[in-house]
């Protein structure tokens, strides 16, 4: 049995991570930021100040933001976040907006003097709003995490300060805690009305985006596209483009919700659709579901941990790897199935480079994804990567911890690269 802080703590983790959100986090961070300054200035800014750090800038830049009409960047975001907002609904800060608002939200960009800057500070997640209306202003600062706001001003009125932590999320529950060993254990223990209600949502919200990137047109296609090539006949294809179809949509100005893991909609899609796809086709229990949800969602959680929220690195590997994990766990996979799955998926696409919120992170995940189930398939035939084996660790913690370090200082000056290359205007 597990330590009641333990239990405890994985079912907070759970309920702090796995929340609703409208399109691609960061221009939502972005809107919500915008949001809350305009509700402190009281009334329509007439010019406003941007400034972020480099990691929003590459995941504002090529996103559709929803109910824009289309419009994409810091500036579509957060004039959606000034006209239309709804600060009280966080990730969901622009899920209500009217026809009329949207051509209100194009004429703002149209009409409203914006500066965008690089943040003053050298945090990875930062985004501070400057509104003003003559010589009236205001001002909101997000940082560490897209809805951890630590400063709300009205002029020199200070209405809200708190202490900038850095990479710890201070007000959410101690990931620290994680390791596969107890996830493994936790899914086989979990009470289902404890998490119930969070997966419920992600598994209604992540299909029914899935299903729409299937049926509409979005971005690349790469979801249609898989099952056009491949065909549907296989769990392991249709894994695969669910999964993409999902990215499809949302990256493309889908207006649908999902749920979000890591504080990403991307991640959440991939650590949920491929085991829902799995556990449709092996006909498992609806509860059998719920727990391999729980290992493909702690298990993305807990790679992420030490990667930080934005990095170099993309995402989608880990969330990849997670539902690799929870697949195995479908199938009756034990703790050591799992471990092997997650060592043997890590090994094989660790270092893929985000280059932003954008159209080919689907195509990301469809890689991901395979990669995660790869990995399963490497340990049902008896064979493993090695400790020694690349950045492979010996036992799946220690290899864990080296993913972290690789892309949370490794490639740190990758990351500058690519946002330099992204903001370059004269190559195309």
């Amino acid at each position: 049995m597990l330590e009641p802080l333990i239990y405890g703590t994985y079912v907070q983790i759970l309920k702090d991570e796995l929340l609703p959100a409208m399109g691609c986090t960061e221009p939502i961070a972005v809107a919500y930021a915008a949001a809350i300054a305009r509700q402190a200035l009281g009334q329509t800014p007439d010019r406003v100040t941007i400034e972020v750090s480099r990691n929003i800038i590459k995941n504002v830049k090529s996103v559709v933001v929803p109910h824009t009409g289309g419009m994409r960047g810091l500036e579509a975001a957060c004039a959606a976040g000034i006209v239309a907002g709804r600060a009280d609904k966080e990730l969901e800060v622009i899920s209500d907006v009217t026809p009329q608002q949207i051509s209100q939200i194009q004429q703002y960009v149209n009409d409203t003097p914006m500066t965008v800057d690089f943040a003053k500070s050298d945090l990875i997640f930062d985004i501070a709003i400057t509104v003003c209306h003559g010589e009236e202003s205001a001002f909101a600062r997000i940082v560490d995490y897209h809805t951890n706001v630590v400063c709300i001003r009205k002029g020199d009125q200070v209405l809200l300060s708190k202490e900038i932590t850095g990479k710890t999320e201070s007000s959410m529950a101690d990931k620290s805690l994680l390791t596969i060993e107890n996830i493994f254990h936790f899914a086989n223990e979990v009470r289902i009305e404890d998490v119930k209600e969070v997966l419920d949502r992600q598994i209604s919200y992540n299909m029914a985006i899935a299903e729409e990137g299937l049926r509409g047109n979005y971005g690349a296609n790469i979801g249609k596209v898989l099952l056009k090539t491949y065909g549907d006949s296989d769990v392991k294809v249709r894994a695969k483009a669910y999964a993409a179809a999902g990215s499809d949509a949302r990256m493309n100005g889908c207006e649908l919700p999902v749920v979000i893991n890591s504080g990403s909609g991307n991640q959440g899609i991939t650590s949920s659709v491929p085991v829902i796809v799995y556990a449709r086709h092996l006909g498992a229990s609806q509860e059998l579901l719920y727990r391999a949800l729980v290992v493909s969602n702690l298990s993305t959680l807990h790679i992420k941990e030490g990667i930080g929220r934005l990095s170099a690195y993309c995402g989608a590997v880990g969330a990849g790897c997670g539902a690799g994990a929870g697949i195995a766990y479908l199938y009756g996979g034990d703790y050591t199935t799992l471990a092997h799955t997650l060592v043997n998926s890590l090994a094989i696409l660790s270092g893929t480079i985000c280059d932003g919120a954008k159209a080919s992170c689907a195509a990301k995940i469809a890689s991901a994804v395979d990669a995660g189930i790869l990995g399963y398939a490497m340990y049902q035939n008896g064979q493993q990567f090695l400790g020694g084996d690349g950045i492979v660790k010996r036992g799946v913690e220690n290899t864990i911890r080296c993913v972290g370090l690789l892309a949370s200082e490794g490639m740190q000056e990758t990351d500058k690269e690519i946002v330099k290359l992204m903001i370059q205007k004269n190559l195309s």
